[in-house]
């Protein structure tokens, strides 16, 4: 199937099937079952023995024995961390920071604001800012009737855009490792990899306009599509979900709470959360580095730092501050089992679509679905468009593969390649057009980590955000578009950035309401 259209059907069948059905691990185990009969010449026990072998491969590490701790220590994370929300809900930490919040944040405006700020400033790692921002944002988008969709989308829109573009993120660091080998492979000598990373960031244009419409979103409740929908039942009815779908499946509910909960009982696991990871992705990055002998620089530690690894550790510093909340206020030991079955319940659902989408993906691979798609570049065409069909190319790819960082992989290399047969003076423009439609493709995919990981800290159904996001996301993905058109033609970053910028003021202009809702702010 390699090198063949028909590498593309099982993707394209699943994610087909997401969209009529809304049915998410159906429509991906057709995928899978589809993909896997594929690579197996139709042989039905070949194929159950090779989705067999999948499924073990993502617990065991088969070549080295004991568990794939990758796969596993996220799997071990999102556990803790369903763990330390249910104690911080007993301890009365969420309703206390809740009604914290509503005496600061008067308006849903500000609510999806600061949920934005906090989507920025948590920038080191994508799967962390999902999960940490969604927890800290909930409790303040949910008092002022923004639908959990819209924190979705928020969170989402956020994550990946500032991880591509920050130097000091698991991103950043792995981005930054290719584009070193590619500048040596080509022979660029008068630029070095952080150098020429820090100049693609402002030409990474789908990443920059996504931040920005976030909050151009909340300013001008820019709502179309199934987001409309979403927003005016909450603003309406204050209910933040579709009641049609009813509680999100492990979502954490009747749980008591204290009524003797501080803002602290809230704000303390989720500080030390934070500084548990950040100081365990140092510490291992310093280990990794000094174990292969080189030099520790704060580029070398976030490229050799085990994000798994630490985000187990902070989360394991999280739960212990948020025990420690929960047995002060002399709660019982009846409720502690039932906070730690509850925790982990509430992560159950995430689990499963991460189990089926990393099968999917594997299969996908097996399939040779992403070197069919990168070898449709034609090298004929006009070198003004290769940075705009790149984009396009790397969106499908990471759409139809669910995984930006294996299409960093695949179409980074071949973007240099392609750079050096043409104008190499394009190469960073190219660059910059595979890490922006990357992630276009994966704010698309329902079968992207990142997606999966922002429903969940949103405490949203994974099938509303992925229909809610996408007219977004296709949004900056036109706009950008225009961009990088422009870049190829002119190789002038400014002139880039200033057509982009005003097709997107003149775009939203027109997609602009004409009236806002009703009761904008909403006070206790």
């Amino acid at each position: 199937m390699e090198n063949s259209f028909l590498s593309v059907v099982p993707p394209l069948v699943a994610l087909l099937m997401v969209v009529i059905t809304r049915r998410v691990l159906v429509s991906l185990g057709v995928g899978i079952f589809l993909g896997s009969l594929m690579v197996n010449s139709w042989n039905i026990k070949a194929a159950f023995i090779q989705i067999y072998d999948i499924v073990k491969g993502l617990i065991v590490d088969v070549e080295n024995g004991g568990l794939n701790t990758w796969n596993m220590y996220i799997i071990f994370f999102l556990f803790l961390l369903g763990i330390m929300t249910a104690f911080v809900s007993i301890s009365g930490g969420s309703r206390a920071f809740g009604e914290w919040a509503m005496k600061r944040v008067k308006s849903r405006v500000g609510a999806q604001i600061l949920t934005g700020v906090f989507g920025i400033i948590i920038f080191i790692d994508d799967y962390f800012n999902s999960l940490a921002v969604g927890n800290v944002s909930r409790p303040i988008t949910d008092r002022q009737k923004v639908s959990r969709a819209k924190l979705a989308y928020i969170i989402d829109s956020t994550a990946a855009p500032m991880c591509i573009i920050s130097p000091i993120s698991s991103w950043g660091a792995y981005i930054i490792s290719i584009i070193g080998g590619i500048l040596v492979t080509h022979q660029v000598t008068d630029i070095g990899a952080l150098e020429a990373f820090m100049k693609i960031i402002p030409m990474n244009l789908y990443a920059i306009f996504a931040l920005i419409m976030v909050f151009v979103v909340a300013y001008f409740n820019l709502d179309f599509g199934a987001m409309k929908e979403h927003e005016e039942r909450a603003m309406n009815t204050g209910e933040v979900l579709d009641p049609k779908r009813g509680a999100v499946p492990g979502e954490t509910t009747g749980l008591p709470e204290s009524d003797k909960g501080k803002v602290w009982d809230l704000a303390l696991p989720i500080i030390l959360l934070i500084a548990g990871t950040v100081a365990a992705m140092i510490y291992t990055g310093i280990e990794a580095v000094q174990d292969a002998g080189g030099t520790v620089t704060a580029l070398s530690v976030f490229e050799n730092t085990d994000v798994a690894t630490s985000l187990v550790y902070g989360a394991i510093v999280g739960v212990i501050a948020s025990l420690v909340s929960f047995f002060s206020k002399n709660m019982g030991l009846s409720i502690f089992g039932k906070g730690v079955l509850s925790g982990i319940k509430s992560m159950l659902p995430a689990v499963y679509i991460l189990f089926v989408a990393w099968t999917l993906i594997e299969i996908i691979s097996a399939l040779g679905t992403g070197k069919y798609l990168a070898s449709l570049v034609d090298g004929n065409i006009a070198v003004g468009l290769l940075p705009a069909i790149l984009f396009i190319l790397a969106g499908i790819m990471a759409f139809a593969t669910g995984t930006s960082w294996g299409t960093f992989g695949i179409m980074l290399p071949i973007a240099g390649e392609i750079a050096a047969a043409t104008d190499i003076s394009l190469i960073l423009p190219m660059l910059a057009a595979v890490l922006a439609g990357s992630v276009f493709g994966d704010h698309c995919s329902p079968i992207s980590d990142t997606t999966i990981l922002s429903s969940t800290g949103a405490g949203s159904h994974h099938i509303d955000h992925v229909m809610t996001q996408l007219p977004y996301a296709l949004f900056v993905a036109g706009v950008s578009l225009v961009g990088f058109i422009v870049l190829g033609f002119t190789n002038s970053l400014l002139f880039g950035l200033g057509v982009t910028l005003i097709v997107f003021v003149a775009a939203v202009y027109f997609a602009k309401p004409k009236q806002t809702y009703k009761n904008e702010e909403v006070v206790n």
